[in-house]
């Protein structure tokens, strides 16, 4: 028998070789690869990605021009240790730059609260609590002016709790408003400082602590906080254990007591921003953060009959938004593009994700 050319036999060596590789395909989960393809055709798309901020993006909040609502603003902060700053954002995802404030020191969480009385007026304001000055800054809306005199100190100077989340209570009876601030440690009682804060009758606005409360596992920190304003209620995740729930207003004879502990299965590990849709005085829904699934959790804000303190679990929802830690939601149709309302959420990649809340209906289970 003739001897082949070493060039044939080279290619007759790659041609058997590739009739193995036929008829020995790769083993596929097609379970997981079905699971994989649904997942991502389920993802929430934004409708809106923001410009990027200098350092690191963590947390938002929304503030509504109740006369132009088109004009409303996402405050933003930049985590940045000393270049950080709160950045403000147009509905169309561009920086405001006249309101952006910066630099600061490591301004963690924000909220926005209106009809804070300074000067004999009712004003809006947004407060953060910046890290590297263990201080609340008070900012006016929507001008974003300073108005805290430099800073409002915070935990009587103990430099171990540095101050990360912040939400606003406004107390319907009188008015008074209130700043709940969590720090990056604390004790298993007593984790929040609740301070009133008022106009110190020179234009600049000054804290005076009323209450600490709050359970505390001791497995992680708390850092994202909410409170429902109609409801008179404060919830806040005590990371990898669950949602706490308390009364808001710290004169209630058992404002002390704790309300509900729920979401403690089914996220994967971190429980992080939390705000709140309504759909009516009383009802609604809790919007939470399954940081590391990279996907939201929607519990009934009214609770279970009979059980008003028990939220019972509707929807997960997965999101293009990257490990998110803050989120904010509101139900007020602010421009054709969101006529339903908005849901803003933090991204990894230093920007701001704004989804039409009419794309998270559509994932939401039939009333």
């Amino acid at each position: 028998m003739p001897r082949l050319p070493l060039a044939a036999c080279t290619a007759l060596v790659l041609a058997l070789s590739a009739c193995r590789t036929r008829e020995t395909p790769p083993v596929i989960d097609s379970a997981a690869a079905s699971a994989a393809l649904s997942a991502d055709r389920d993802t929430l798309r934004p409708a809106v990605v923001t410009a990027a901020v200098l350092n690191d993006s963590d947390d938002p909040a929304i503030w509504i021009d109740t006369i132009t609502p088109s004009r409303s603003l996402i405050i933003g902060t930049d985590k940045g240790d000393s270049t950080g700053g709160l950045y403000a954002f147009t509905l169309d995802g561009r920086i405001d730059t006249a309101r952006t404030r910066r630099p600061l020191k490591r301004p963690n969480n924000v909220d926005i609260i209106s009809g804070l009385q300074v000067g004999g007026k009712l004003i809006d304001i947004a407060v953060t609590a910046e890290r590297g000055r263990m201080s609340l800054r008070v900012f006016r809306l929507p001008e974003m002016t300073p108005i805290d005199g430099g800073g409002i100190a915070l935990f009587d100077g103990d430099t171990t709790r540095a101050p990360m989340g912040v939400a606003l209570y406004r107390r319907p009876r009188d008015g008074a408003v209130f700043a709940i601030v969590g720090g990056k440690s604390g004790p298993l009682e007593g984790y929040l400082w609740q301070y009133r804060l008022a106009d110190t009758g020179n234009g600049t606005v000054g804290a005076t602590r009323v209450r600490t409360f709050g359970a505390f596992s001791g497995k992680k920190e708390i850092e994202a906080i909410a409170v429902d304003q109609q409801l008179g209620f404060v919830y806040y995740s005590d990371e990898t254990v669950g949602i706490r729930k308390y009364h808001a207003d710290p004169d209630r004879a058992d404002a002390a007591k704790e309300l509900a502990l729920f979401g403690t299965t089914g996220f994967v590990s971190d429980h992080e921003g939390i705000a709140m849709y309504p759909t009516s005085d009383s009802t609604g829904y809790l919007v939470v953060s399954d940081q590391q699934g990279q996907r939201l959790q929607l519990f009934a804000r009214e609770g279970a009959a009979r059980a008003p303190h028990t939220h019972v679990a509707l929807a997960t929802i997965p999101v293009a938004a990257k490990e998110t830690d803050g989120l904010d939601v509101t139900a007020t149709a602010l421009s054709p593009a969101f006529p339903e309302g908005l849901l803003v959420m933090m991204s990894t990649d230093k920007t701001f994700h704004f989804y039409d809340w009419r794309d998270v209906r559509k994932r939401l289970p039939p009333n």
